[in-house]
């Protein structure tokens, strides 16, 4: 499978009894790939796994599997960094290990032994500001030489030293994807192949647009789109993820509920004000 493309990371809909509302998840599915994500992915960060109960986490990646297979679309659920990926996936989105910030060697061992036991091909999950534990350029190469290694989700909070060696020199094979949303396109001009990115639950055909204009080389159909989906990316995550785009979501007509659950709290109707500007 080649990872290149906007991937999806869904949120989890509630319905109005507090259960999971299969329905909507599978019916937002299909729409975001109607609208021109290359594919999806399921218990990421964006779909609350952690408040999900085993029976919620088997139920939301049947649903999306299905779709995926249905349309023919790449398939990538998110993993406990302690856990075998679950379910009919072409990819595993694994942490980093946090909190417990072992050093780069560390993470490398890491990687090495999950990827030799996981029986999906495996997208490392960069996300220094969450997990503790930042890695070198020269550490990423590294973890790109492992078998069964087929990307990063490269979220390191900007454009750092690092992310730019990196993208001056990828290493081959290894998918470079985007996983701050509102540093997407800088990423994407430096060569990325692409991006993870919650904020896509929205004007999902403009960020499919970008992903292409910069393939393309279109600098100028690129630029425009960058000023406004970086906008609407900032307005996605002025509170914690992802409370404000399901609140944009339930508005717009398209989940049954904003409802997000502990630690999350709903969104501030300020917040929600300026992000239905965001996104008209």
């Amino acid at each position: 499978m080649t990872l290149t493309g906007l991937y999806v990371p869904l949120i989890t809909p509630f319905d109005t009894g507090g259960g999971v509302a299969f329905d909507a998840l599978e019916r937002l599915a299909r729409e975001v790939l109607d609208d021109g994500a290359r594919g999806l992915v399921a218990l990421g960060t964006t779909g609350e796994p952690g408040a999900l109960s085993p029976d919620e986490q088997r139920g939301v990646v049947e649903v999306v599997a299905r779709v995926c297979r249905q349309r023919q679309a790449p398939f990538v659920v998110a993993a406990g960094t302690a856990s075998p990926p679950p379910g009919d996936a072409q990819a595993v989105l694994t942490l980093v290990p946090p909190f417990v910030r072992p050093g780069e060697e560390g993470v490398v061992a890491y990687f090495s032994a999950y990827a030799r036991s996981s029986p999906a091909p495996v997208i490392v999950y960069h996300v220094p500001y969450r997990t503790g534990q930042r890695l070198s350029a020269a550490t990423l190469r590294r973890i790109a030489e492992l078998d069964n290694v087929a990307g990063v989700k490269l979220a390191a909070g900007g454009i750092d030293d690092e992310t730019v060696a990196l993208l001056a020199d990828p290493p081959p094979g290894f998918a470079i994807l985007g996983g701050d949303d509102a540093f997407l396109s800088p990423l994407l001009a430096l060569g990325a192949h692409g991006g993870i990115v919650a904020s896509a639950h929205l004007q999902t055909t403009a960020f499919a647009d970008l992903v292409r204009a910069w393939d393309d080389g279109d600098v100028a159909r690129a630029r425009p789109l960058a000023r406004r989906l970086a906008r609407l990316s900032l307005a996605m995550f002025a509170e914690p993820n992802p409370t404000v785009i399901k609140a944009v979501l339930h508005a717009r007509g398209r989940i049954p509920t904003p409802d997000v659950r502990l630690p999350l709290l709903p969104v501030h109707a300020r917040t929600l004000k300026v992000a239905l500007e965001s996104v008209t």
